[in-house]
């Protein structure tokens, strides 16, 4: 039992999910499932009370129990007690105290990351102005490889997303060759299949590998097909170099994808075993996204935020070259408007990259919520003062198969022109020697018998 009394009101949380819950900023998903605070004045007594709570806590009791739950199972087995020492002493308030100390820089943040939990740093969440997320998530480092190396400090990335309402191969084609005249395309090529049909997905696989080695572009290709399709094609031999599949933060929320642990660990080592990366091993790819485990039903009680801090646990497992939250992408039941698509952006990439991942995020929205490309620019701006290691680049910003709002190639120019980011440094490189950009990163005229246009053509 957990309490606060304010103005001779006893506020009681009967256990630490409830009391996690009731902490949480005020979002339609957690209204949704019942779990929210019912006033404002409920929600700071929670988070008073969360201050006070050791962060040994979360070691000793589980917020979804682990008899029956294997991501409960996963955080609790491998958690670090070694790398935990240093914290191990600290309340959620005071932790919240020492990530923003001026002592606690990147490596020391690298040094404890595998003795935080999920639930640890989505608690300390709870306690945070969006500028604390930023200034903490800023501090951190997380760099992954595969042909190319992404999130050095100084550097940010895209996904070149060309997806196509038929899969056509042209029309894929035009959009790859478009988002890389923008410098686009550094984090990997990436297509949502209109279809999950095996033949069709290795359709696609082959038109990235092609036009890859064609033009010797230091970068990596992933069609976010079912990890079962993936699979299936790696042990045919086909051209993988990234393994993709949208996780959650319960075992009952992957059963609604069709997955396990057991499945994951299967297709990362057979993914691994291809062997194509050039300068690293990170080989798998990860979407998430607050409000999964609720449309599930399979939350357990546990608020929104904090079932997306839990699928993190399954991504670090696997030491996966990407990570992103899909964050405003679930609709305005989840996440009403701009404020709590922004609040929630921020909290993913903070949670995340206090975990070790290698986080991107999805930054947009649903034409059916409170939301605008105002709002996005906005968030957009906000994680690139974060260090966000990469976002979407999808032409015009509107995807035309999965019918959402995204960001654009320009986006992602503007964001590198204003903060002073570059690309993937083998990737700046090749976009140079291409005659793309200058060594400023300014795009540079490209006239219509550029072999990238012929070659289309």
């Amino acid at each position: 039992m957990y309490s606060f009394t304010i103005r001779n009101k006893v506020y009681r949380f009967n256990d630490l999910k409830t009391l996690l819950a009731k902490a949480s900023p005020y979002r339609t998903g957690d209204v949704l499932a019942g779990v929210c605070a019912e006033s404002y004045e409920e929600r700071v007594a929670a988070q008073i009370a969360l201050a006070d709570v050791p962060l040994k806590t979360f070691l000793n009791e589980v917020i979804i129990p682990y008899e029956q739950d294997e991501v409960t199972r996963l955080i609790i087995d491998d958690h670090n007690f070694a790398s935990f020492s240093l914290i191990s002493h600290l309340t959620v308030g005071e932790f919240r105290d020492w990530l923003l100390s001026n002592e606690t820089d990147t490596e020391v943040l690298r040094s404890v990351e595998a003795g935080i939990t999920p639930e640890m740093a989505a608690a300390v969440s709870k306690l945070m102005r969006n500028q604390d997320l930023i200034a903490v998530a800023k501090k951190c480092e997380v760099i992954t490889a595969f042909r190319n190396t992404i999130g050095l400090k100084g550097h940010f990335s895209t996904r070149l997303q060309p997806n196509h309402p038929t899969d056509d191969p042209k029309g894929i084609a035009a959009s790859i060759i478009d988002g890389l005249l923008y410098g686009s395309g550094d984090a990997c090529i990436g297509i949502n299949p209109a279809t999950d049909s095996p033949a069709a997905v290795l359709s696609l696989l082959n038109l990235i590998d092609t036009l890859r080695q064609q033009f010797e572009i230091p970068t990596q290709s992933c069609i976010l097909s079912h990890i079962t399709t993936t699979l299936d094609l790696v042990n045919q031999g086909a051209p993988v170099d990234l393994c993709f599949q949208s996780i959650g933060g319960t075992e009952k929320s992957n059963a609604s994808f069709g997955i396990n642990l057991a499945l994951i660990d299967e297709a990362y080592q057979a993914t691994l075993s291809l062997n194509r990366g050039t300068i690293g091993r990170n080989v798998m790819y990860f979407e998430t996204g607050q409000g999964s485990e609720l449309s599930a039903n399979a939350h357990h009680g546990v608020d929104q935020q904090t079932c997306e801090a839990r699928a993190y646990a399954i991504a670090r497992k696997y030491k996966p070259l990407l990570v992103n939250t899909v964050v405003g992408f679930i609709g305005p039941e989840y996440l009403y408007d701009g404020k709590q698509i922004i609040r929630a952006a921020l909290e993913d990439h903070f949670c995340g990259k206090l975990l070790g991942l290698p986080m991107g995020v999805d930054v947009c929205y649903t034409n059916h919520a409170e939301a605008d490309q105002d709002d996005m620019d906005n968030l957009l701006t906000l994680l690139g003062v974060a260090g966000c290691n990469f976002i979407m680049g999808i032409p015009g910003s509107d995807d035309i198969m999965l019918n959402y709002q995204s960001t654009s190639f320009h986006d992602a120019l503007y964001l590198r022109k204003t903060l002073g980011l570059k690309p993937a440094p083998e990737f700046e490189r090749w976009l140079i020697k291409q005659g793309i950009t200058d060594d400023k990163g300014g795009l540079l005229q490209v006239n219509p018998s550029h072999k990238l246009i012929s070659g289309l053509l």
